[in-house]
């Protein structure tokens, strides 16, 4: 059986966080895993992030926060997908994502309800990432058939 065409993902870091050096190392890490990767870098938007997901038809948004305001800043993203059209685009969160110390059963409690598919700590395996990205896009592709 051949392989198809990579599976394109988005991926940045969100609102005013300027943290780079996590994202380049995603970066590097999915585009060798085989993963075609649209980078937009730090102090991305939303929208920005929903406008190349649709002009590269990409399977998955991975949003990085390391500055602890992800909560802000990923507040209603699921709702502007689905307001554009991309209702059935993968969402995955990691990082530093909350300002203070929380358990992270609460954090992805409450990403998991605005809307993510999969919420990540720091420090996460990105093998075991990458192995759960294509199983979900594989996944998403079956129930659309």
């Amino acid at each position: 059986m051949t392989a198809g065409p990579p599976h394109c993902i988005v991926l940045g870091v969100i609102g005013a966080d300027c943290h780079s050096v996590g994202n380049t190392i995603l970066d590097a890490f999915f585009t060798d895993a085989g993963f075609k990767v649209v980078n937009l870098g730090v102090m991305v938007s939303q929208d920005e992030f929903i406008d190349a997901a649709i002009e590269s038809d990409a399977k998955a948004i991975l949003v990085s926060s390391l500055y602890g305001h992800g909560e802000i800043d990923c507040a209603g993203f699921r709702g502007r997908c689905i307001e554009r059209g991309l209702g059935g685009v993968l969402l995955y969160v990691g990082g530093n994502l909350v300002v203070g110390r929380r358990p992270f059963a609460e954090v992805e409690a409450k990403f998991k309800a605005m809307g993510f598919d999969r919420v990540f700590p720091p420090g996460v395996d990105l093998d075991a990432a990458a192995a759960l990205l294509r199983a979900d896009i594989e996944e998403a592709a079956h129930a659309r058939a």
